[in-house]
């Protein structure tokens, strides 16, 4: 996130008031946009959820949970949290 100096950006009217609340502090705007869930904007939610998948397939068709680590590179721990997530 990158910060902004307010006062190249607001007219003066208004920064005055913000000041008013909020002097010298810094000051998170949101953008308003519609709030995305985790990972949505870069894509990072659907790759875990197609590797998740992947991994219970994988244990399905009879995997141990050693094989699937050492596939995944992950801790034996980490697959059996994704196996027995409800």
């Amino acid at each position: 996130m990158k910060y902004i100096n307010a006062a190249e950006v607001l007219p003066k009217d208004l920064l005055a008031e913000i000041q008013k609340h909020v002097n010298g502090e810094i000051l998170y705007i949101p953008s308003g946009d519609e709030h995305l869930k985790w990972g949505e904007k870069n894509g990072s939610r659907h790759f875990y959820k197609i590797r998740n998948h992947k991994i219970k397939q994988q244990y399905q068709k009879g995997c141990s949970l050693e094989q699937i680590s050492q596939d995944f590179g992950l801790a034996h721990e980490t697959v059996r949290k994704i196996l027995y997530k409800a």
